[in-house]
C-alpha cells in the first residue's frame, strides 16, 4: 500500500539546502541557482489556473542522464522533493513545488540526440522543442506530428500524454513513444524497451510513464516516431451562425470518416481576436469558425475537401473557404495556433487567466459547448472556446481579475462536473497537476486512485517525485 500523509516526511528547508549544496559539489558550481527571481520562474506560473505560494529551494541545471542520476541520489538521501522543468506552458500547477524541494529544469538537455531517417524514428532529449525538432528533419521528408502549443517541449509532452491540433489523424502522444530513458528517484537509470515500432515483451513500461506528470521518474531521453510528410495539404476555414451548428458539422465530419488532418473550433471572440491581431490578411467573419486540414495525395485531399463541403452545406454553413497555397495555408493555420496567446496579448489588465480542458463523446460534444458557452457569456468576462473537437476535446479561457475567482471557478466546475456526467473526462490533454486532483476522483472512482498510489508508491517509496500532483499521500 502507498505511505499516508503521517508516513511520508520530507527533508527541513535547512536539510534541503545541505542537499543543494551537495548537488552543487557533485556536478558544479554553475548547475544550481538559488536567485529569487529564478526560484519564483520555476515554482509559479501565470498561465496556470493554480499557483501556490511555497517555492522550491532551488533549480538545478543537469546536462545528461548521468548528472540526473546524481541528483536524484542525494535528494534521495536526504529526502528532498525533485519537480521536473522544461517547457513551462502547462496550466494546472504542474511544477509548482507544495513541499519545497529543486526544481529540475532541462534547458541544457536540449538536443536531438539521433536520427534515424530509414527506420523513421529519433532519440531526443526532454527540453527538445517539437517546432524545432521538426525544423531540424524536415530534409528527411519526415516530421513529428504531435503538435500542442508552440512552446511545449518533448518532456512536459510525454508528462502529460499531449496531443494538439493534429490527434484526429495521428492521436496522442503515447502513441509516438518507441522507448523512455527515466531516472527513478533513487538514481537508478531505467530504460523502458529497444528500438523497434512494435512490441509485445513484457509489461508496457512506456504507458507507465507517459501522462504521469514526472510523479515516477525523471525523463532524460525519448525515441519518437517519425511520420512521412505529406504529398499535398489544404486548410479550409468555414463559418456558421452559431457555435453548436459548427461543432455539430465537425462531429458529422468525424463520423463519416472522412479523411482530415485536424478539425479545429474557434468561438466568435477568437475570430474578432484574429482579426485585431492582424494575424492573416484576410478579416474574418466574428462568428464560430471550423479550422480544417487537409493532408495526403492531391487526389485525396480533393475529395476530403468535396466531402466536407457537402457536409457543410448541409449544416447551414455561412462560407466555405479553401486554401491551396503553401504559404497562406502556413499563415492560416498559425492564426488558429496563436489564438489564444493573441487573446492574452489583448486583454486590458495584468488579470488572471483560466484556461481548462475536458473531453466527451462526439454524440454529446455539440452540446457540451454550447451549453459551456452559454455558462461563459454569463459571467461578463473575456472569455472564449476553441477546441480539437475532431476527438471530443475544447478549451476555456477566462481572462479575470481576483474579484471575479469565485464566479469564474463556479462556472468552470460546472463544465468539468457536466462533461462528467456526459462519461467524458476532466481533462483531455492538459493533465491533472494540482488543479483537477478532486475531479479525477469523481472520473476513475477510488480503486484506479489506490492502484495508481500503490505503483507510485513501488517506484517512488519516499513519494520525492513531483509529489502533490495527480493524487495526495491517502
Amino acid at each position: 500500500m502507498a505511505p499516508n500523509a503521517e508516513q511520508v516526511k520530507y527533508a527541513t528547508r535547512a536539510e534541503m539546502e545541505r542537499a543543494v549544496e551537495m548537488i552543487r559539489h557533485t556536478i558544479g558550481e554553475d548547475t544550481v541557482s538559488i536567485e529569487d527571481e529564478i526560484i519564483r520562474a520555476h515554482g509559479y506560473s501565470e498561465w496556470s489556473t493554480i499557483n501556490i505560494d511555497r517555492l522550491p529551494v532551488a533549480v538545478v541545471f543537469p546536462s545528461s542522464t548521468e548528472q540526473v542520476s546524481q541528483i536524484a541520489k542525494i535528494c534521495h538521501e536526504y529526502r528532498v522533493p525533485m519537480i521536473p522543468y522544461s517547457g513551462a506552458s502547462s496550466v494546472e500547477g504542474h511544477f509548482s513545488a507544495p513541499f519545497g524541494g529543486v526544481s529540475v529544469d532541462f534547458c541544457n538537455m536540449n538536443k536531438v540526440l539521433e536520427v534515424y531517417a530509414e527506420d523513421m524514428n529519433i532519440v531526443v532529449q526532454p527540453s527538445v522543442s517539437w517546432m524545432d525538432l521538426n525544423d531540424q528533419i524536415k530534409h528527411t521528408n519526415l516530421f513529428f506530428p504531435i503538435d500542442p502549443g508552440p512552446s511545449a517541449q518533448i518532456g512536459g509532452m510525454i508528462g502529460t500524454n499531449c496531443s494538439g491540433t493534429n490527434a484526429v489523424r495521428y492521436g496522442t502522444m503515447k502513441d509516438w513513444v518507441v522507448n523512455l530513458t527515466v531516472v527513478l528517484s533513487d538514481g537508478t537509470v531505467l530504460k523502458t524497451r529497444r528500438r523497434p515500432r512494435k512490441s509485445s515483451a513484457g509489461y508496457n513500461l512506456n504507458a507507465l510513464f507517459v501522462d504521469s506528470e514526472g510523479t515516477l521518474g525523471l525523463v532524460t531521453e525519448a525515441t519518437l516516431k517519425l511520420a512521412t510528410i505529406p504529398e499535398e495539404n489544404g486548410v479550409a476555414v468555414v463559418t456558421f451562425p452559431t457555435i453548436k451548428k459548427a461543432a455539430s458539422m465537425a462531429t458529422d465530419v468525424i463520423r463519416k470518416s472522412v479523411t482530415v488532418g485536424a478539425v479545429e473550433i474557434l468561438d466568435d471572440v477568437l475570430m474578432s481576436v484574429i482579426n485585431k491581431m492582424g494575424a492573416t490578411s484576410r478579416k474574418w467573419a466574428g462568428v464560430p469558425t471550423l479550422f480544417f486540414k487537409f493532408s495526403g495525395t492531391k487526389a485525396s485531399v480533393a475529395d476530403s475537401i468535396q466531402q466536407v463541403k457537402q457536409i457543410a452545406e448541409r449544416h447551414g454553413a455561412d462560407d466555405f473557404q479553401y486554401e491551396s497555397d503553401p504559404i497562406k495555408q502556413k499563415a492560416l493555420w498559425s492564426a488558429r495556433k496563436e489564438a489564444l496567446w493573441s487573446m492574452l496579448a489583448l486583454r486590458e489588465s495584468d488579470g488572471h487567466v483560466w484556461s481548462t480542458d475536458v473531453a466527451v463523446p462526439l454524440s454529446r460534444v455539440a452540446e457540451l459547448i454550447d451549453q459551456s458557452k452559454e455558462d461563459l457569456q454569463g459571467l461578463g468576462l473575456f472569455v472564449s472556446v476553441l477546441g480539437h473537437i475532431g476527438d471530443g476535446n475544447f478549451h476555456e479561457t477566462i481572462i479575470f481579475e481576483d474579484m471575479d475567482r469565485q464566479k469564474v471557478e463556479d462556472c468552470v466546475h460546472k463544465m468539468v462536473h457536466r462533461a462528467l456526467d456526459m462519461n467524458g473526462t476532466c481533462t483531455g490533454e492538459h493533465g491533472i497537476g494540482i488543479g483537477k486532483k478532486d475531479y479525477l476522483l469523481k472520473e476513475v472512482g477510488s480503486v484506479p486512485i489506490e492502484v495508481m498510489r500503490a505503483i507510485k508508491g513501488s517506484l517512488d517509496p519516499k513519494w520525492l517525485m513531483n509529489p502533490g500532483k495527480i493524487f495526495d499521500f491517502a
